[in-house]
């Protein structure tokens, strides 16, 4: 298992990442139903939440899993993962815009919770996914890091964007996604903070 992933290409994992898009991409040019914009939009949003779930489980399972090779797997390449959150949700946002058609219709919108949740999730996005390459990692140093934990209030906006859809009518989609991330969040905030330690006599 450690074997093959290691020799995994990334231009592979792009391709894999890159499929469910490819397949929405043809629906959107094909398709002959003038809804198909407001149809593409839930789908588009869902692996943008799925994504940034798998990037944000990374440092949780190798704390669970330390001698797992998929784990480190993960997280050595949880920034593919977060850079296709990124362009999900960027398809997802103009998705909605050409759906709402005018700018008085998205302005209308604004107030209600499960829209600017998402806007908030949005623009929080646009830094992390701007400064996820090499160069940016080295120029920020110390801070880079930082920024990168913006990610949690991302997850957590996402998390109540998706669940007020509908007036918060059915929430049971978000939580089953975001159920596992929060649990081994708390786990692992548990393990640094609250765990007992063992100290010599």
């Amino acid at each position: 298992m450690r074997a093959f992933l290691d020799r995994l290409s990334p231009y592979l994992l792009w391709a894999v990442l890159a499929l469910p898009g490819l397949g929405m991409a043809i629906q959107l040019t094909t398709s002959d139903d003038p809804r198909v914009e407001h149809i593409l939009l839930h789908p588009t949003g869902e692996f943008a939440a799925r994504f940034l779930i798998i990037t944000m489980l990374a440092s949780p399972l190798v704390l669970l899993f330390r001698h797992a090779a998929f784990p480190r797997w993960l997280k050595r390449n949880r920034r593919y993962f977060g850079v296709a959150s990124f362009a999900y949700a960027a398809a997802h946002t103009a998705l909605y815009l050409v759906d709402r058609g005018t700018l008085d219709r998205i302005l209308g919108q604004l107030s209600e919770v499960d829209i600017w949740t998402g806007w908030l999730a949005f623009a929080i996005f646009i830094p992390l996914a701007a400064t996820s390459f090499d160069g940016a990692v080295r120029a920020m140093g110390t801070g880079w890091k930082s920024l990168q934990r913006w990610t949690y209030a991302a997850a957590a906006l996402t998390l109540l964007h998706w669940a007020s859809l509908h007036d918060w009518e059915s929430p049971t989609a978000a939580l089953v996604h975001f159920g596992p991330l929060v649990a081994l969040e708390a786990y692992r905030l548990w393990y640094w903070t609250l765990r007992p330690r063992h100290r010599p006599a």
